[in-house]
């Protein structure tokens, strides 16, 4: 008995249940009704309203399609960096690069991309990847957003216009200001003028005629000096080098 008694009331429990949900359904449904007769109403009688209301709406569709369109880019500035982990240079390389970092005032790990590139060009082109540097701390002192007052930019201060053929194979113009593309314009540029001179010297006044620096008499001595200093810094490493392993030998 007690068993059908819990059954029924658990009958009686569960159709109160239905009914009332059924129940509040019924006048929600009949609120909303109403609510949309209200709004419709409201429309009618004032048509500015309309307008108004039918602008918010296509404005945030507008902006729920840009959303959805528009994946978010993934960010790794250090991908779009120029710059190389000291650990992976050569020792005459690092040696250069720790004293250009030093006077210059530039960080090394940029510094470091340059100088590879220097080395890189030098072996492919037979030009000394120390006067290729020498170059750019006259030129630009590694500061690879350098304008000059002739339209020369970058860190070996290349003639855009000059060079725009060459250029918009890497993107245009504005890839002047890569570090990496300036450079090797800027040796393809001395390497055209060493052809058409009798010496370095030469070559390297043309160059600096090319750059803005007419006025620059002593153009060619400022970096053949500048040269001999990055020079000094590799012998000066090569010399401590020998030396340590010789008395490790002893």
């Amino acid at each position: 008995h007690l068993s059908i008694r819990r059954q029924r009331q658990m009958c009686i429990r569960d159709r109160d249940v239905r009914e009332g949900f059924l129940e509040i359904t019924r006048h929600g449904l009949a609120l909303l009704g109403l609510a949309v007769v209200l709004v419709s109403v409201a429309f009618l009688a004032r048509p500015q309203l309309q307008s108004e209301a039918s602008e918010v709406l296509l404005s945030w569709l507008q902006i729920r399609q840009i959303d959805t369109q528009e994946a978010p880019e993934p960010s790794n500035a250090a991908l779009r960096a120029t710059t190389q982990d000291l650990k992976t240079l050569t020792p005459d390389q690092l040696s250069v690069t720790r004293w250009l970092s030093r006077k210059y005032r530039i960080g090394p790990e940029p510094l470091a991309a340059v100088v590879t590139e220097a080395w890189t060009l030098g072996d492919k082109t037979q030009l000394s990847p120390t006067l290729i540097l020498a170059i750019m701390a006259i030129e630009s002192r590694f500061n690879p957003f350098t304008a000059g007052s002739q339209g020369a930019v970058g860190l070996m201060q290349i003639e855009v216009n000059a060079h725009a053929d060459t250029l918009a194979q890497h993107g245009g113009n504005f890839a002047a200001f890569d570090a990496l593309t300036n450079v090797r314009i800027g040796v393809r540029h001395l390497q055209a003028l060493l052809q058409q001179t009798n010496s370095l010297e030469d070559a390297l006044a043309l160059y600096g005629e090319a750059s803005g620096q007419s006025s620059d008499s002593q153009y060619a001595d400022r970096v053949l000096a500048e040269q001999q200093q990055l020079d000094a810094q590799i012998t000066a490493k090569t010399a401590t080098t020998t030396s340590t392993a010789s008395t490790n030998a002893k």
